[in-house]
């Protein structure tokens, strides 16, 4: 789940990013939290090299040709980074780069960006500055015109912002704009080995970060202990701490949570909802679990949802459509007399979203989406059931396709009295 919103940070209260006592009344800083026992997990970890970078190139010119197009146009991002290595952030500046279908990427940026570009740059690719008093998409116009990509159609990334595009198409007006979706997500939706083996660690990182937390977790704490405790242990283990969303009593029933005070006390449902990045890789893991015995009417809802992912491993076949996986949750769940469909008690949102270097990536396991399962497509695992004005249960494990199945990245708890296992 862990939306990348910003409502979803403030909620999250991480002691690295608010940095306020206020904001951590038991901790003064997630520097100060014990952490002394975890260890960095890290160690020998792969980083993405230049032949699959090249890799990915040769296989999104394959896909252009295929679908038409004669180059694509990516701004900072999952994507950028995917593609070049380049690590960058997005403002009125633009940085950008052009992947053609044949030939050199070009890369447009600030004049006084380029040696900080240079830095990530993990291709063969020509390097086009600007001036600050100059417009950046005529110098990529000027670049392609040199190529012979003055005219012909250019795919847009799906994320890219209007004044990229509509400068493109001002500044070389013989060109025609298109989705450059078929080819962007026809690479970034099948992952390889050294890319499932990034996620294999963050997921490894974030569980064991949770379960540090849920052995320290005393009544009286607030959401932002836990999270603190949770980035903190994150940060030990080698992740890059994404946040921790925790959701105490009633605001688990709501998926991404409430404003309100939120304390733990004993028999009140604990939901944590965390993930991490190792080398552009991002987890997404969520518990749920209660401080001492687990009243009856939540024992019965967390083992639903137990049951709930389970039926949505058993649906996700090789070539099944993805929202054939919702589909069977939502029979389950209706068996059960949730729902019908979407509606409340039951489960509002997807069954699952892609997951790779963004936290939420295409695919989702949706009603009506119909991409077909393949091997390497990575996803969340994530029925939960939430029952307005009492509790709502999450359980998120993440999973990819392998030539014979789906197989787990982290393995999902089947008792609520053991929610990281025995």
């Amino acid at each position: 789940m862990l939306a990348p919103t910003l409502a979803r940070r403030t909620l999250l209260a991480s002691a690295a990013a608010l940095g306020a006592a206020a904001m951590l009344p038991r901790f003064a800083h997630a520097a100060e939290i014990d952490t002394s026992g975890l260890a960095d997990m890290t160690h020998g970890v792969q980083p993405i090299a230049r032949a699959e970078r090249e890799a990915r190139l040769a296989r999104a010119r394959k896909l252009m040709a295929a679908h038409g197009l004669e180059a694509v146009l990516i701004e900072p991002g999952a994507s950028l980074d995917y593609f070049t290595g380049v690590q960058w952030w997005r403002s009125e500046r633009l940085t950008a780069a052009l992947i053609p279908a044949s030939g050199t990427p070009i890369v447009v940026t600030p004049f006084f960006e380029e040696p900080s570009i240079r830095e990530t740059l993990g291709i063969a690719a020509e390097v086009h500055v600007w001036q600050e008093d100059e417009n950046p998409l005529a110098v990529l116009a000027s670049a392609m015109a040199a190529r012979g990509l003055s005219r012909g159609t250019i795919g847009i990334e799906e994320t890219a912002r209007f004044f990229a595009s509509d400068g493109l198409a001002r500044a070389a007006p013989g060109v025609r704009l298109a989705p450059a979706a078929p080819v962007v997500r026809g690479c970034r939706m099948i992952k390889t080995a050294a890319e499932i083996a990034l996620l294999q660690k963050a997921n490894d990182i974030t569980l064991a970060a949770m379960r540090f937390a849920w052995q320290r977790t005393r009544a009286g704490m607030t959401r932002d202990d836990l999270a603190a405790i949770i980035v903190a242990a994150t940060r030990k283990l080698g992740g890059t701490a994404d946040g921790a969303l925790v959701l105490v009593g009633e605001a688990s029933a709501y998926p991404h949570g409430s404003h309100q005070p939120q304390v733990v006390r004993e028999g009140a449902v604990v939901l944590m909802d965390c993930g991490c990045d190792v080398g552009g890789y991002k987890s997404d893991i969520s518990r749920t679990f209660v401080l001492g015995r687990a009243p009856d009417d939540v024992r019965r809802v967390w083992d639903t949802v137990a049951q709930g992912q389970q039926t949505a491993m058993r649906a996700a076949r090789p070539g099944a459509p993805a929202g054939s996986v919702d589909d069977a949750v939502r029979r389950f769940y209706e068996s059960k007399g949730y729902g019908p469909g979407y509606k409340l008690p039951g489960l509002p949102h997807r069954t699952g979203h892609g997951i790779g270097m963004d936290g939420h990536e295409p695919v989702n396991l949706v009603r009506g989406e119909t991409t077909p399962l393949a091997r390497g497509m990575c996803f969340s695992n994530e029925p939960g059931l939430y029952l307005p004005g009492k509790f709502g249960v999450r359980l998120e494990d993440c999973w990819h396709m392998g030539a014979r199945g789906p197989e787990w990245f982290t393995v999902p708890p089947t008792s609520i009295d053991a929610p990281f296992g025995a």
